[in-house]
């Protein structure tokens, strides 16, 4: 980020004068709504329209040029007709931003608002957006009403939805605001601009993103790094990833939405902790926002709940979703043991429920129990919160008298929000304690903060500047046989089959001898040469070879590789294919024929580490198959997490030219990997 682009987000988010064109004084209208949040803001106000001459008791000027003072930031409530001669007007006059709320349609009218910026330094907010509040300072540059004062609080929300904008504002839940920004289509100030701003303030706790698109994807990639290294927790919420969503993604603001794996890799590769709807936003935010943080070596959730029926459905929620229970140690089983009513057993999670006498004391013992217990990450009183008509407080006080002895994190967890008695959630939320209002996105909440830190990659790899450029001008070339793409992946540390490529059955026969028999004849015809039957195994004499190719060459063409044969193994693919936001990704899945039936797969942005690929390859759902299936013996697993490191080395040197590489199969065996089949797609 250069330093004027920081400076007019600096400008914009700070801004001490304000002017307003298209203010009115009509009830109801958008000049109204920006008049009265301008009125509420710390910034000095300038209203323009040349209709009026003052508006409710306040000077109203002509134009912008006919504003007397320094102006940082004008709000433009005006028309697609009039709004870039009024952006001109704001660079005219000197203005460092500007807030743009209508939608500015037509691709024509964005990019002659991104130049005008551009050639006057100027941030932008928007176009389609509603506006920003900076709780810091008092400055409210909206053009919707909004809660007035807006909670104080840590968090730092850029959200591209402006309905998502003004629902997380009102959710009245345990959290409050530091910055709170509806970016719109950034046409010129986008998330990483704001993110940049955002890691600098020291008061900023959490950073809350809800995106549709990603942009300055390398940027936003550095400030949340940044973040991750500074302690400050990041929550994604990734929005268009499918291709319905995709699709109205790009009807709705012209831009490219990220798939499903790509923000996955993103989100992984910067400490972020990616969510999958509203309800699991809020609940991570407040949860995180508690303050509250897992004592070192503790990874698993803990949940005491006064029904059996819910406890399953629990233990169900968090199987489903990945989230651990911490294995309790045996002095904790002891002393909840010791608490519970006959009939029913320690555990986790723990149905507590017996005779309901003593209520505050036993749960609050349990409580005091678990979150005494080292591997205990997180605890929650997994209860719905109704309403009690005998007013009976005991869940609320039994969270209270034990947050008040340890700073571990603790938490309500509810079922149903509709169910959840208001006045007793504000008494724990008045105290720092969360109230999760969902069990699905509670329990994800609560397997988020166990395991948050995440692990982020500390730095690059260093750069073989001879093989990058070698390679680099060999993809500029064409014809790329099977030969070709083995010495890739070879010169990148990638075990190999030998391969010969042959044109006429003369040249297939001496292949063969080189490489020697048994041998694998390949067409090169075909992307999916399986699919076509253009892949013959296990060809042992030079008669079956001969057999062989005269078939093939008759249906896909003479142009064909022989190879040698690989040993047993499992199947394996690996690879690096480009995704349009987030640049080339390292693939590890399922190999074979079954690539594309199973779709098991994981994703991974570069560089990957040697831990980080055997974690790519235990997350396979295929992964026990690695370990040894029913006798067969485990397979050289060091040797396979080698070859991933050297696709991800290959993606950093090369991912800028390249669309997709492919090994697949690679045989992973025994005594070691090498891959039998190989593609490269050079970018363009």
């Amino acid at each position: 980020m250069t330093d004027s682009r920081r400076a007019a987000v600096a400008a914009m988010l700070g801004a001490t004068s304000v002017a307003v064109v298209g203010a009115s004084p009509r009830p109801g209208s958008f000049g109204e709504r920006m008049i009265i949040e301008a009125r509420r803001s710390s910034a000095r106000m300038h209203l323009v329209n040349p209709r009026y001459d003052n508006i409710d008791g306040t000077a109203c000027a002509p134009s912008l040029a006919a504003i007397n003072e320094p102006v940082d930031l004008v709000l433009l409530g005006v028309p697609d007709a009039a709004l870039l001669d009024e952006l001109k007007a704001a660079a005219a006059i000197g203005a460092r931003s500007a807030v743009i709320f209508g939608s500015a349609h037509g691709t024509a009218l964005r990019r002659a608002v991104a130049e005008t910026a551009a050639d006057a330094a100027m941030a932008v907010c928007g176009a389609g957006c509603m506006g920003f509040v900076n709780n810091a300072t008092g400055l409210r540059a909206l053009g919707y009403l909004e809660l007035d004062p807006l909670p104080q609080g840590g968090v730092s929300l850029v959200t591209h939805s402006g309905s998502a904008f003004s629902t997380i504002l009102r959710t009245g839940r345990g959290f409050g605001f530091r910055l709170a920004v509806s970016s719109g289509q950034e046409l010129v100030t986008d998330t990483a601009d704001y993110v940049d701003y955002i890691v600098e303030d020291p008061a900023t706790t959490l950073i809350a993103l809800l995106l549709e698109t990603p942009r300055s994807v390398s940027r936003l990639r550095a400030g949340l790094r940044r973040a991750a290294q500074r302690g400050i927790p990041v929550v994604i919420l990734p929005v268009g990833h499918s291709p319905r969503g995709r699709a109205m993604v790009a009807a709705h603001s012209g831009a490219l939405a990220g798939d499903a794996v790509g923000w996955q890799a993103f989100c992984a590769d910067t400490g972020a902790v990616q969510v999958s709807d509203m309800a699991e936003f809020v609940d991570t935010i407040e949860l995180f926002e508690s303050g509250r943080r897992r004592p070192p070596g503790s990874r698993g959730i803990a949940t005491v709940h006064d029904s059996g029926a819910e406890r399953a459905l629990c233990a169900d929620l968090a199987h489903d979703l990945g989230v651990g229970f911490a294995d309790l140690a045996a002095p904790t089983l002891a002393a909840i043991g010791e608490l519970l009513d006959e009939g029913l057993e320690p555990g986790n999670p723990l149905d507590v429920w017996g005779t309901g006498a003593d209520t505050r004391e036993l749960f609050g013992g349990c409580l005091r129990a678990l979150v005494a217990d080292p591997g205990v990450a997180v605890t929650a009183l997994a209860v719905d919160l109704v309403t009690e008509f005998d007013d009976d407080t005991a869940y609320a006080d039994a969270v209270l008298d034990i947050a008040a002895g340890t700073e571990v994190p603790l938490a309500v967890l509810t079922s149903v929000p509709a169910s959840v008695d208001a006045t007793t959630a504000k008494r724990l939320r008045d105290n720092g304690i969360p109230v999760l209002e969902g069990a699905r996105s509670g329990i994800a909440a609560l397997g988020h903060l166990a395991r948050w830190p995440l692990p982020v990659a500390a730095g690059s790899p260093p750069i073989d500047d001879e093989r990058a450029q070698r390679w680099t001008a060999r993809l500029a070339q064409s014809g790329w046989d099977s030969p070709t793409a083995f010495a890739l992946l070879a010169d990148y540390g990638i075990p190999v089959t030998q391969s010969r490529t042959a044109h006429a059955v003369a040249e297939v026969l001496v292949a063969a001898a080189q490489v020697g028999y048994p041998v694998a004849l390949k067409t090169s015809g075909a992307e999916h040469k399986s699919d076509v039957g253009g892949v013959v195994l296990n060809i042992r004499d030079a008669e079956s070879l001969r057999a062989a190719y005269d078939e093939m060459a008759a249906r896909l063409g003479p142009d064909v590789s022989i190879d040698a044969m690989a040993p047993a193994g499992v199947e394996i693919s690996l690879g690096v294919v480009r995704d349009d936001n987030f640049g080339p990704l390292v693939v590890v899945a399922a190999g074979g024929t079954l690539v594309e039936l199973l779709a098991d797969r994981a994703v991974a942005c570069a560089p990957v580490s040697r831990e980080g690929a055997l974690a790519l390859l235990q997350s396979l759902r295929t992964a026990p198959l690695l370990a040894g299936w029913r006798g067969a013996p485990p397979i050289h697993v060091d040797a396979l997490a080698d070859a991933v490191v050297g696709f991800s080395q290959l993606a950093i040197e090369l991912g800028d030219h390249l669309e997709a590489v492919e090994a697949n199969p690679v045989i992973a065996s025994a005594t070691g990997v090498v891959a039998v089949d190989a593609l490269v797609i050079p970018r363009g």
